[in-house]
């Protein structure tokens, strides 16, 4: 039998029903690649985060209290900050890291146009102009030079993001800041577990912020975490997560005398509850063994589709640790009959989730015409958001699934190749 290899030079093996219809798109009414949903981004929760959560509520205490302090604690000492302040989100966690920096109206924050909506929402919310820098094509992180170029009198705080859990180069954005007098907020909702020159994430920026939603490297349903070297900026954060007021529920139950709550400035509801907290726990004490998990399915993609004519992988940096949180490829149109949408729509037919990260923002209505940018202010960010894919990349995957999702990439990319 002479053995069949494709365009990947791997050797084709027809399997189920890919041996009588091997081009037959599911959404064209053939038959799936596999018959059971691969969720996107799934969280793993074990025996232990259930046990946690029971303890918790059978304790009588749920709100924030003593687990939500101990999660901070650990996180703290994971990522090698001082100080960790657990919150509702990590929206949140931005948000209260400007406020706590004092960013205000007349001010202009730097950050990257590929990205989701909260980096930049919670900027406009506090009366800022958000100023986008465009990224670096390769590996989807802000530019350094483009921060350079953005800055103005009015510049006040930069926010890196560090995209799909790859730390941006974080020497020469401090760098930047130092020289121009600016603070940096770390948009780390991707980089759990990441480092840079052997430095965790966490503890390069002036503030870090990090998410915990459910498709996160670690969850707590919902939450964030913000860290820190300054004990100022981390009491201040404290009391503004909770209306501003002096002591919380906790410190007043934990008093022998009586205490009052003042409220000493106008806060917000970004408290994070224990029940939250006894997942973080736990998961947080997993997070390395995710991450080896995550790495190894990120592996069999890299070994699939590298080199492919249909799609590009993204570059690495070196001296980083990638906390691997999204596989993202880019789709090279121009070998292909149709765009993003329709493979992203064809590979949900063949039951794999998938991703879009992201439209980049300066594209969307709002800040289109709020800050009256047009297509071809931001090529980099424009180029990646027509051709990002993210494949599913989860702690829980198996083996098999990875394959699954290679089969069912060949399969829907030799369908539309020109």
């Amino acid at each position: 039998m002479v053995e069949v290899r494709d365009e990947y030079g791997a050797a084709v093996a027809p399997s189920r029903d890919e041996s009588l219809h091997l081009d037959d798109l599911a959404i064209e009414g053939g038959s799936p690649t596999r018959e059971q949903f691969l969720v996107f981004g799934a969280p793993l929760l074990g025996p232990e985060e259930i046990d946690e959560v029971v303890d918790t509520l059978r304790s009588g205490w749920i709100g924030t209290g003593p687990k939500v302090m101990e999660f901070e604690r650990r996180f703290a000492d994971y990522v090698g900050a001082s100080h960790a302040v657990a919150v509702s989100s990590c929206t949140a966690a931005l948000h209260l890291a400007l406020s706590t920096l004092g960013v205000g109206a007349g001010d202009e924050v730097i950050t990257s146009p590929l990205t989701f909506a909260a980096t930049v929402n919670v900027i406009v919310q506090l009366g800022a102009t958000p100023v986008f820098a465009d990224i670096v094509r390769e590996t989807m992180n802000i530019d350094p030079e483009s921060i350079e170029r953005a800055i103005t009198r009015r510049t006040k705080v930069i926010v890196p993001v560090h995209f799909a859990g790859q730390p941006c180069q974080m020497d020469e954005i401090m760098g930047i800041a130092n020289r121009h007098d600016l603070d940096v907020v770390e948009d780390a909702a991707h980089a759990v577990g990441a480092m840079y020159h052997g430095q965790k994430v966490g503890s390069l920026g002036h503030l870090t912020a990090f998410s915990f939603y459910p498709n996160k490297n670690i969850t707590t349903i919902e939450g964030g975490m913000v860290t820190t070297e300054s004990s100022t900026w981390a009491e201040r954060i404290r009391r503004l997560r909770l209306h501003g007021l002096s002591s919380d529920a906790w410190g007043r139950y934990n008093s022998s005398k009586l205490t009052l709550s003042m409220v000493e400035e106008p806060g917000y509801k970004y408290n994070m509850t224990d029940v939250q907290a006894s997942l973080g726990i736990h998961q947080l004490s997993k997070i390395e063994r995710f991450r080896r998990r995550r790495r190894k399915i990120a592996e069999i993609y890299d070994r699939a589709f590298r080199p492919s004519p249909y799609l590009m992988l993204p570059s690495v940096i070196s001296g980083i640790r990638h906390a691997h949180h999204l596989y993202v490829v880019h789709l090279n149109l121009d070998t292909l009959k149709v765009d993003r949408d329709r493979v992203a729509g064809a590979l949900l037919a063949e039951n794999i989730g998938t991703g879009i990260h992201y439209i980049a923002l300066h594209l969307h209505p709002f800040y289109r015409e709020w800050l009256g940018h047009r297509r071809g202010d931001f090529p980099n960010a424009e180029d990646v958001s027509a051709r990002t894919l993210s494949l599913p990349l989860t702690a829980g995957m198996h083996d098999q699934d990875a394959k699954d999702v290679v089969s069912a990439v060949r399969k829907v990319l030799r369908h539309f190749r020109r």
